[in-house]
């Protein structure tokens, strides 16, 4: 008779993603129309009124709310940034923008890499082809490729956080490139969003799409090519003295 024990290991480890993906499933259905700037222009009275009087507690649970909705992938990340900055200024607004979306990062990354992770990686590492080759090159450059991409704005933020769960990325070197790399966006939002109480007034939209204009995605942009260059240079060195047919 087999051991049971593998088996229910192997399901105990998966729970935390299955939780994850029901919670996101549920929250994209029943909280997908609310977590946006409107509810936030509807409720900014409220808001504030709330943070005045209880101004530790509120940012407790706003960080809270910014982990969960990192944590399980809901709709909402853009209009979280914006609130820290309505609510709490460009400092600590930008601190608590960062802080919690890297915690919410990291939970994530962790819940995939115990249910999935180890298990891809091990086929990835057996396997041959592009794959394997592509995932060594990440791993060699893991904190250049990561910091890269939390820059540019390109890639979704919940799948820049399952992949490197997926292909072996180290746990520091992930938080370390995400802590970091977000810390030039959530600037750029937290300070949208510390202008929201001039844009309530006027009855007018907040410019989401800011992050795209030349000035400030040219620098980061620049910021990304830096990092890539360690990448780069050890793609061509490989290429360099690869033998020649």
């Amino acid at each position: 008779m087999s051991d049971p024990r593998p088996r229910v290991g192997a399901l105990r480890r998966l729970l935390p993603l299955v939780l994850i993906l029901l919670v996101a499933v549920v929250g994209v259905v029943a909280l997908g129309e609310y977590l946006n700037f409107e509810t936030l222009r509807e409720n900014r009275k409220v808001l504030l009124a709330f943070r005045d009087a209880h101004y530790l507690t509120a940012a407790l649970v706003f960080m809270l709310a910014y982990v969960l909705i990192v944590a399980f992938s809901l709709p909402g990340t853009l209009p979280a940034s914006l609130t820290g900055g309505f609510l709490f200024g460009l400092f600590p607004g930008a601190l608590m923008n960062v802080i919690s979306a890297t915690i919410g990062a990291v939970l994530i990354f962790l819940a995939v890499r115990a249910g999935l992770g180890h298990r891809v990686t091990s086929k990835i590492d057996a396997s041959e082809g592009h794959l394997k080759r592509l995932t060594e090159g990440i791993r060699d450059n893991e904190f250049s490729v990561i910091f890269s991409l939390r820059l540019m704005p390109i890639l979704p933020f919940w799948l820049v956080n399952v992949v490197p769960a997926l292909i072996g990325v180290r746990l520091r070197v992930f938080a370390l490139a995400t802590l970091v790399g977000i810390i030039p966006g959530g600037i750029v939002y937290t300070w949208v969003g510390v202008g929201l109480a001039e844009v309530f007034a006027r009855d007018e939209t907040p410019n989401l799409g800011i992050i795209f204009e030349p000035h400030i995605l040219g620098p980061l942009l620049g910021l990304a090519a830096l990092a890539m260059l360690p990448v780069l240079h050890r793609a061509w060195r490989d290429w360099r003295d690869a033998p020649r047919a």
